[in-house]
């Protein structure tokens, strides 16, 4: 095996251990063998497990060029931990240790996945949390420009120019420090708690077409705010975020089996 041959193997193999140890959780005697190795069977499992991770997409697609390299990667690592030298190693602890990990690791993952498949979110559920989040919704959204400037005294004189009558757009294009800086200081329209509070807190307190009289601090430095527009803020039909609700719905529903798992546990 030469040195690119090598290491393309090594990557090969790290990106697909975790599905090798998860066939060879699952394998039984009866399983069919596509090749015996040193005595030890590759199995059907095995090769199209490790094919679909090493094709990224449905082993019926694989071709038989991507099949036949699969089979000589599956051959050279078969035949490399059957050496008397691999079972001597695996006895070292910081590699048994390793191994037990990635054991343990597939177990986890399989009982989080069975887990999940076993407790759906219910209709009822994924409603409730929608309309808790919805709640959570902002009532308004704000259209608005900033000046970011890195100290108060700038600031103030910024707004010393705006009283003057200068324009804001254009204060922000050859003042402003921050992204928006070439645009004019265009944020577009957004949420307030889309943004740092302090700075929300300034543009839900403005009226539209104001802006601040005095300059706003916040970890970015110092803002002179104008608040172009605001309109009410709608939140996305159901149908169209369900999928993103219901994950977050099982995620939390497993969370709780979880903490109740390490309740049993300390007692």
């Amino acid at each position: 095996m030469d040195n690119r041959t090598c290491s393309r193997f090594i990557g090969t193999t790290l990106v697909a251990t975790t599905s090798a140890f998860a066939l060879l959780l699952t394998s039984t005697a009866s399983a069919q063998a596509v090749a015996t190795v040193n005595g030890v069977d590759i199995e059907q499992a095995t090769f199209d497990q490790y094919l679909q991770t090493r094709s990224q997409k449905p082993i019926t697609e694989a071709t038989a060029e991507e099949r036949a390299e699969v089979m000589k990667e599956l051959t050279d690592i078969y035949l490399l931990t059957t050496l008397p030298r691999a079972e001597e190693l695996a006895k070292d602890p910081t590699i048994a240790a390793q191994i037990e990990l990635q054991h343990r690791g597939v177990l986890a993952q399989a009982v989080v996945s069975d887990w999940l498949q076993s407790n759906p979110a219910t209709d009822e559920e994924i409603q409730a949390a929608y309309a808790a989040q919805t709640l959570l919704t902002p009532d308004q959204q704000f259209k608005a420009r900033h000046i970011l400037v890195e100290t108060q005294g700038a600031a103030v004189d910024l707004i010393g120019q705006l009283d003057d009558g200068a324009n804001f757009e254009e204060l922000a294009k050859a003042n402003s420090t921050g992204p928006s800086g070439p645009s004019g200081g265009d944020l577009g329209w957004f949420a307030p708690n889309q943004m740092v509070k302090p700075f929300s807190d300034a543009v839900s307190e403005l009226e539209n077409g104001a802006y601040t009289k005095q300059p706003v601090q916040t970890e970015f430095g110092w803002h002179v705010i104008l608040r172009e527009d605001s309109r009410d803020n709608e939140p996305p039909p159901l149908d169209s975020v369900r999928d993103a609700v219901k994950q977050s719905v099982e995620q939390g529903k497993f969370q709780e089996f979880l903490e109740e798992l390490r309740s049993d546990y300390e007692q």
